[in-house]
């Protein structure tokens, strides 16, 4: 029984019209959800495929459906139309299905996607040190997150990168003004990184009202490139300092990563990218800065891609270029995904046809490259979500609202609960609410930020999700039972299911591959929310109809298996979202 049935049905469906003399090796049938009103799925490629052959359609669908309703026990074939093929799962597959998936370990190993027994490297997150995390950088993390579980539940090799912004311009700026400010540095992360913006502000506007000013900014930086012991040394405790401030956020979020690899590592590594694009007549020198031209794209054929700047300084272009090398030739990278926001389009494109130029001519091996863009956070007015002094809202202060705000909404909903629960609840309902609202917007898009809308036991949140979750283990509860410790083996020869609602429920249950495979082939985690949402709804439509709690042992089962098939990918679900459940709520 294959997790994935649309995949089975493909490859049956192909294996059988082998077998027919009007198809051969080139045939996709093309296997569709269908209208419910027909089946589950629906093969849509005859039509085309016979119709180029001048096959009649219709006859050869007859010919094949015939011959799968021979070979096949699991679906109910029709045909209908011109040449449609139409299957309806039995409910004894569906049966058969839900006996083999109806725990989350059971799903291991089961799902494969694009991405199986590939090496894949993700670049998500990515602050700048020196500042503090601002909702603006809530996205990438949250997005990214979700991604590299969803690519590791496909089977990928997952290889998490956070590429910090820990080398460039703006450390000259600040070390001129740490020296001129005789600042002392404390050991509290988040005291010393906003003294650090206010001292980098200040520098800025110094550096603008006095040229000299701007010389000694580029004369600290400078120092520091050409490796100046106090510089670095100032350099190196900002960085610390600022990762651990990042931590404390990055383990609240329960978001880790297995390399931190900043533009800084890259910076010894940037001449050979230089000597190989001359090399290979890629780049050029224009006006003293080393550039690429791509004359063959509509957009960028008079927009230079500047890879080193006229003063000989690196810049992101350089370093990711690097980066790609240094992931290809260290970490065996088959694929690459970078998460970041719809403003750097322009450049991973444009880094992405160098790149693609520049392995082709060395003879390198081209790693897939995926820009996983998205859009802009606004607020309810539809703006750019700022404080009240028109500052960027910090992430710290953000998560820590939500997690008040869920409390206050937990302690009216279950007053019972001890102080304890209350909070514990109100940590996992928060931080879960401000996941799964970016989450389940297509994220190419901008959303607004409604506290009301995202932070709501109805509708499509992350309250509801989990309060759904938490429902059915009180089912368990109540019965007295383990859902984990279950064992239907009694359910072998039941035949069908005596309701409508089990049946649809025990559909939906299946769909959960398909949804995966969508979120998985567009990167896009917004089809799992969707999916997790309607599979909610169905089984409240399930429980509402269908007593659990009754005599007949073999309904029961059935009844059971259909709780615990739900709770197993409802919690599986979340997770891959990156979102931590609740058993009692």
């Amino acid at each position: 029984m294959e997790f994935f049935l649309e995949a089975y049905l493909t490859k049956f469906v192909k294996e059988t019209a082998l077998i027919l003399p009007a198809f051969d090796a080139k045939f996709d049938p093309e296997i569709r959800p269908a209208d419910e009103r027909f089946g589950d799925f629906q093969a849509n490629g005859l039509l085309a495929y016979l119709g180029k052959k001048k096959e009649n359609p219709r006859l050869w669908a007859q010919r094949l459906a015939d011959l799968f309703a021979a070979r096949d026990r699991l679906f109910d074939v029709s045909v209908a139309g011109p040449g449609f093929l139409n299957f309806s799962l039995k409910d004894t597959t569906l049966m058969q299905w839900l006996c083999k998936f109806h725990t989350a370990s059971s799903y291991q190993g089961a799902y494969e996607s694009i991405f199986s027994n590939r090496t894949v490297v993700i670049d998500y997150s990515s602050p700048n040190t020196a500042k503090r995390m601002h909702v603006g950088h809530l996205r990438s993390m949250v997005i990214g997150e979700a991604l590299q579980r969803l690519i590791r539940f496909g089977g990928g090799h997952v290889i998490r990168d956070n590429h910090i912004g820990d080398w460039g311009t703006q450390f000259g700026i600040l070390l001129m003004q740490i020296k001129a400010s005789s600042y002392a540095f404390k050991e509290n992360p988040e005291a010393t990184i906003e003294a650090l913006e206010h001292l980098y502000q200040v520098g800025v506007v110094k550096t603008k009202e006095e040229a000299a000013a701007l010389d000694r900014a580029r004369q600290e930086l400078v120092k520091l490139q050409q490796g100046d012991a106090e510089n670095v040394t100032i350099w190196e405790r900002i960085n610390r300092l600022s990762y651990q401030s990042f931590d404390r956020i990055y383990q609240r979020m329960n978001v880790a990563f297995d390399h931190v690899l900043g533009e800084s590592f890259y910076r010894d590594k940037v001449e050979d990218v230089y000597g190989e694009l001359k090399k290979y007549h890629l780049a050029v020198v224009d006006q003293g800065a080393l550039v690429v031209f791509h004359a063959e794209h509509p957009r960028f054929s008079k927009q230079a891609f500047l890879v080193r700047k006229s003063d000989g300084a690196s810049n992101y272009a350089s370093t990711d270029l690097a980066t790609i090398k240094y992931r290809v030739k260290e970490f065996h990278a088959d694929d690459i995904v970078y998460v970041t926001d719809c403003r750097q389009c322009d450049h991973f494109e444009q880094l992405f046809l160098t790149a693609k130029k520049w392995f082709q001519a060395a003879n390198y091996a081209l790693p897939n490259l995926y820009h996983v863009y998205f859009g802009t956070i606004l607020d309810a007015q539809g703006k750019a979500i700022k404080t009240r002094e028109g500052k960027p809202i910090q992430l710290q202060a953000l998560l820590n609202e939500a997690v008040e705000r869920a409390y206050d909404l937990i302690r009216a909903k279950s007053p019972e609960l001890s102080e304890v629960e209350k909070r514990k609840v109100a940590e996992v309902v928060g931080l879960g609410a401000i996941k799964y609202a970016d989450l389940l917007q297509e994220r190419t898009g901008n959303y607004r930020f409604e506290w009301d809308k995202m932070i709501n036991f109805d509708g499509n949140t992350a309250p509801y999700l989990l309060y759904a979750i938490a429902r059915i283990h009180a089912i368990f509860r109540k019965l007295n039972l383990m859902v984990y410790d279950l064992k239907f083996s009694t359910l072998d020869n039941v035949q069908a299911f005596s309701t409508a609602t089990e049946r649809a429920l025990a559909k939906k249950l299946i769909a959960f591959p398909s949804a995966l495979n969508l979120a998985l082939k567009e990167l896009k985690p917004h089809w799992l929310c969707h999916y997790l949402f309607d599979l909610a709804g169905t089984f409240s439509a399930f429980y509402n109809a269908d007593r659990v709690a009754i005599e007949d042992v073999c309904l029961q089962q059935i009844r059971l298996l259909l709780c615990g098939a739900t709770l197993s990918t409802l919690e599986t679900g979340l997770h891959l979202l990156g979102l931590e459940t609740l058993e009692r709520m």
